[in-house]
């Protein structure tokens, strides 16, 4: 059974877009924007809190960036934090930062900020600025040949159908200098965004997109196998109303991606993304480049009840004892959007 723990609640403020990282000592960082609201983002703030039992109980939040309040609608606000436990021992978190009404606009500034902590999250460095252009990063990658990769998205302004685009900028130099962006994915025919990179133990890298047409497509995804320089794709991926996937490798060799499912129609009152779920993958149905050739076992993680739900931007860590933990944002049963932890085992996706 899967059990769930209240993270961070503040009924007063919009707490939303969370991701989680796991220090070598066991402790839990999650770090979550808190704002006036999903559609108003008047204020602004990334926040952090800690757990150093598995996700039970959380310290009170506390701010990493300084507060933004956005006066008219070219003034800019912080959207959505990720946050990457490196292998060198640092911690490193990215925020985008966004100008434009209600979420931003594809016309406005579209910039991304590090901040490091070499102390397990207890003093942080930054914000540093990147020259990576787009909202809503990926986590930063930390690739095995010690490249450091950070992807985001944006809108090419121009005509309709415009072309939606994944770029993804490297550095060898960890975080010192990045290279020219690369495409990861581009379409008019698709609004492909979101990316999350996943690597594989092949050297493949593969990027899963949600489609934001609002009308339940599948997840898609795109392929490099000469380490980022090329990509090919979109394929489909059998996850379907796939929105904000966040992949990555299980201890046992099979892949996780967690998800918001948005079944699209006519939508429901307020913001009618109601379920998370959490999706159980292969590898090799990763790299497949036909629907009919990937295999994938889908289970809800929440559902919210409320009126005006919102939910479905995720993050997840393992135990070195194979306990999977995932951050969500919710509304649910409280006045504005919460953060909610879910602990779970893999045997909860497949019995062995």
């Amino acid at each position: 059974m899967i059990q769930k723990f209240t993270i961070s609640r503040d009924d007063t403020l919009y707490h939303a877009w969370p991701d989680v990282a796991l220090t070598p000592a066991g402790k839990l960082i999650c770090i979550f924007a808190e704002c006036t609201h999903h559609g108003d983002r008047s204020y602004t703030r990334i926040m952090l809190t800690e757990s150093t039992d598995r996700g039970r109980t959380w310290t009170p939040k506390r701010p990493l960036s300084e507060p933004l309040r956005k006066q008219v609608a070219t003034d800019v606000h912080w959207n959505c934090a990720r946050i990457t436990a490196l292998r060198n021992g640092q911690l490193v978190a990215v925020v985008d930062r966004i100008a434009g009404p209600g979420e931003g606009s594809d016309r406005g500034e579209q910039s991304n900020w590090l901040w490091f902590s070499a102390d397990a999250g207890h003093t942080w460095t930054g914000p540093h600025p990147t020259p990576v252009q787009g909202i809503v990063p990926n986590k930063v990658t930390d690739l095995r040949d010690g490249r450091w990769l950070l992807a985001a998205h944006t809108i090419v302004p121009g005509p309709e159908p415009r072309e939606w685009i994944e770029r993804g900028w490297f550095s060898s130099d960890q975080g010192r200098s990045w290279s020219a962006p690369v495409t990861i994915a581009a379409s008019r025919e698709l609004k492909l965004c979101e990316g999350s990179v996943l690597e594989l133990p092949g050297g493949e890298l593969v990027c899963f997109l949600r489609e934001n047409s609002f009308t339940g497509l599948d997840c898609y995804k795109t392929i490099s196998r000469d380490g980022g320089r090329t990509w090919h794709g979109p394929y489909r991926m059998p996850i379907p109303g796939c929105h904000r996937p966040v992949a990555g490798r299980l201890q046992s060799g099979a892949i996780l991606i967690t998800h918001r499912y948005l079944q699209g129609g006519k939508g429901w009152t307020g913001w009618w993304t109601q379920n998370t779920f959490a999706a159980w993958t292969t590898e090799a149905s990763c790299l497949a480049t036909e629907r009919a050739e990937a295999q994938v076992r889908i289970r809800p993680l929440d559902f919210d009840r409320s009126p005006h739900s919102d939910c479905g931007y995720t993050g997840w860590v393992q135990f070195p004892d194979g306990e999977i933990y995932v951050v969500n944002y919710i509304v649910d049963d409280a006045p504005n959007a919460q953060i909610r932890g879910y602990a779970l085992w893999e045997e909860d996706f497949i019995l062995r």
